[in-house]
This record gives C-alpha cells, structure tokens and sequence, in this order.
C-alpha cells in the first residue's frame, strides 16, 4: 500500500490502519459484543498480511482488554512491527461507565498502563481520546501529554473529538499531530470547518466508523439489526433505528450500485469516500475476523471518480 506522512510526524500511515474498538470485546459501555481473542489475532495478523502498517486501539476498548490483545498480536507477528496507536482520558468504574478524564496524575498513570498492556517501550501516537468542556483541565490534560512526549514515553501526540477551539487551545501549549473524528457519510459534520483548519493548520486527519459502525458495509440488513444483542452499543443508536434507519439502508443501495460498476462492495465506496477528501490521511478500519480483513481492507487502492462522487452527493440531498 502507499503511505502518507501523518501530520508535524515522521510516521507514513497507510491508508487504512486496523481498527481494534470491538476486538475490545464485552462488559463495558461501548461494547459490540462478546468477541472470540484468537480470531482478533488472526483479523489482526491477516490485516498486517495484506500491508497495513498501522493499528489503533485505545484503553477503554474492553477496558484494557483491547490493548492486551493487540499486544499479543503483536509478540506472535513474525514481521515487522506496525505503528501502534492508542489514546486516553476515558476512565471507567466498576460498571464499565466511562467518563472523561484530563488530570495530569491521570494521563501519566494511563500512559504507563497502556504501555504495560501492550508490551512496547514507547507509543507511536498518544491521543486524547475525548475533550472535556472544563478549559483548564483540557490544558493541564495537554501539557502532560506533550511531557510524556518529551520524557520519551511517547513519539507523537494527537487528540480526538476536539473541535477547533479546543485544538487552539492544545497548540498554544504543543504542536498536534493528529485529529481523530467521526467521519463518514451520515456523519458529515466535521466538513465544514474541522477539516479544512486541520488542512490549513497541517493536523493530520485519521477518520473513525468511515463505514459508520458496520451500517455502510452492506452486510447490515434491517433484521440483522433487529438481532443485535443488547450488550452492542449499536442496539441504542439513533442510526440503527428509526427514521434513520431507512435512510441509511437507502443510501447502502445507492453505494451497492456504485460499487457494483467497479466490482466493488458498498463499503469499499463508503471507505474510498473519506479518502476522497484532502485533509484525510487515513480511515481506521474495523475487523472482528481475518474474513472481514479481507472483505475490507482490499478498499485501500480504491478510488471514487468525479461521477461516482456526484451520485453520491446526489443521493445524499434526496434523503437528507
């Protein structure tokens, strides 16, 4: 696969990196469900296979179970090693609720957690994982992070789900790498204005849920929600009920469509559409199985033409 630089950094990402959020497994508030560890080991082993040469996961994934996994992903990898990402600044209980969390003493302690979990001496890329609305703990939250950059713990750091003036403050204390937001196409809102200043300011951009959490993939039928368990967050979502439910399954036709003039599946359209923008570096991709590896992470050389482009705006006004 190509590979672009990400951001201020000396990393060169590929297009698509690993996206280790429901290999995470169950228990916890975000959970996609129970999740068998060796086939997460083989999804992420058949990802690395195919030239992916980055994964990013996070402590709260299975409330460090996500991390573990990837750590022994990455003992039993007989190649080498891909950037690992990973984030911080979401806390849980004994519940599994997670809340945020800036505090320095916080993010120290986080950071020396991640780092036992996955098993490396330094992280690729540290990210807040979520902004608090309280400005003075967002500050102290980067200053900690730029020391752990500094201290050596980690090389590059990034936030995620910040909006701009909560980017402007963290730069005024330390350069940002990278942002990390929700993009995809029924979650457009970072178009406007997020990713362009993150094209000006030179911010490297990796998406999240490009396929909208499995709603864009195609394999999401309107029964198939129906069965989802109650431990997948996705059974609360607004997208995967109604009304929006009809509309997103309306657009997965149009992208079917699309997709079938390239010999493609509706989620490699849907992937090949955050691409498409210039701000974005790359788009995390999710796989609970070395199957799914394969029936996704094909998309990365995929590309959208103009007219495949202005069909799906098209689409986009009618059911908007």
């Amino acid at each position: 696969m190509k590979t672009k630089q990400l951001g201020n950094s000396d990393l060169f990402i590929t297009p698509v990196g690993f996206g280790a959020w429901a290999i995470g497994g169950s228990g916890w508030e975000f959970a996609w469900g129970d999740q068998d560890d060796h086939a997460s080991i083989a999804a992420i082993h058949r990802a690395l296979e195919l030239g992916v040469n980055w994964i990013d996961t996070a402590a709260v994934y299975g409330m460090g179970h996500s991390e573990e996994v990837v750590s022994r992903a990455l003992k039993s990898w007989p190649g080498k090693r891909p950037y690992v990402f990973t984030k911080c600044g979401l806390r849980w209980d004994e519940r599994g609720k997670v809340h945020p969390l800036l505090t320095a003493d916080s993010i120290r302690a986080e950071c020396e957690n991640s780092l036992r979990r996955l098993g490396v001496e330094t992280i690729d890329l540290y990210q807040v994982h979520w902004p608090v609305d309280d400005t003075t703990e967002l500050e102290e939250g980067w200053k900690a992070m730029a020391q752990l950059q500094q201290a050596g713990k980690v090389r590059w750091i990034g936030v995620s789900n910040f909006n701009i003036e909560q980017m402007q403050v963290a730069q005024s204390i330390a350069p940002i790498t990278s942002l990390q937001p929700p993009y995809s196409l029924i979650r457009r809102e970072v178009e406007e204005e997020v990713l362009p200043f993150c094209h000006l300011e030179e911010i490297g951009v990796i998406v999240y849920s490009p396929m909208a959490s499995g709603l864009l993939t195609g394999a999401m039928t309107r029964e198939r929600v129906a069965r989802l368990p109650e431990g997948d967050w996705r059974s609360r979502s607004p997208e995967f009920q109604e009304p929006k439910l009809s509309k997103n399954l309306a657009l997965v036709a149009r992208l079917r469509d699309i997709g079938t003039r390239h010999g493609r599946p509706p989620g490699h359209v849907a992937i090949a559409w955050t691409l498409r923008h210039p701000a974005v570096t790359g788009a995390i991709v999710g796989a609970r199985s070395a199957r799914q590896v394969e029936e996704t992470f094909a998309s990365s050389g995929f590309r959208l033409n103009d007219a495949d482009i202005a069909e799906i705006e098209a689409e986009n006004k009618v059911l908007a």
